[in-house]
């Protein structure tokens, strides 16, 4: 039964090694940035960063967080890519809305096997990037090259593309969804206020948008070509 727990992690599991990744990469993912993804207790967290450590998925230091071991990384990338697929599948074949598909796809994701993922892959033409821009591993782990940056670190005149938007919150999802503000939306910064953070930017269609800090640092861009 022990052996099945390391091969095939439970769900809980699962989620804390996706929340770590999520947060931060290869990196160390400290016990509150966990907590405040997953809405748990810091001492849950503990807890699991602990018993992550005991599975041989990740390394934990008390005061500094956990990171992911090289099995811990592939067993989260492997998540990543199925609840990824899976938001895909929903929004271009089952009529999910944008703000819709993350919440579904958590819970898809646990009931489905490697095989279905892959079978998913190939129905929807091997995505590299889900409904919010996210790029989606391949199913070796690969990564498509990641070159955006968030909209308030542009600068003034630069034009962009929107390529993801790394928010979780319906209501924000659609709000910008009414705004246009999606991956593929093209818009010039007119302003970047380093008073309080708010950019303006105008779009395609001449429509001028004046976004708060957060918002702005939550709208990834790259450089239009």
């Amino acid at each position: 039964m022990g052996h099945t727990v390391v091969t095939q992690p439970s769900a809980s599991v699962g989620d804390y090694l996706k929340a770590v990744w999520e947060i931060a990469g290869s990196g160390a993912a400290s016990t509150k940035g966990v907590a405040d993804r997953l809405s748990v207790s810091s001492a849950s967290v503990t807890n699991m960063f602990a018993r992550l450590q005991g599975m041989g998925l990740a390394l934990y230091e008390p005061y500094r967080g956990a990171s992911l071991t090289r099995r811990g990384r592939a067993e989260a990338l492997r998540l990543v890519r199925r609840h990824r697929l899976i938001e895909t599948f929903l929004l271009e074949h089952l009529g999910y809305s944008w703000e819709d598909v993350h919440e579904e796809a958590e819970r898809l994701e646990h009931a489905v096997s490697d095989e279905f993922t892959e079978r998913l892959a190939e129905l929807l033409g091997h995505p590299e990037r889900d409904p919010h821009g996210a790029p989606i591993p391949a199913s070796d782990g690969a990564l498509p090259p990641e070159d955006s940056r968030p909209l308030s670190g542009t600068e003034v005149g630069g034009r962009f593309v929107v390529s993801r938007v790394e928010n979780r919150d319906p209501a924000v999802l659609i709000y910008l969804r009414g705004l246009g503000l999606v991956p593929g939306r093209a818009l010039r910064v007119r302003e970047v206020r380093a008073l309080d953070g708010v950019v303006t930017a105008e779009d395609e269609d001449g429509v001028t948008h004046a976004l708060g800090a957060p918002l702005a640092h939550s709208i990834l861009v790259r450089h239009r070509v």
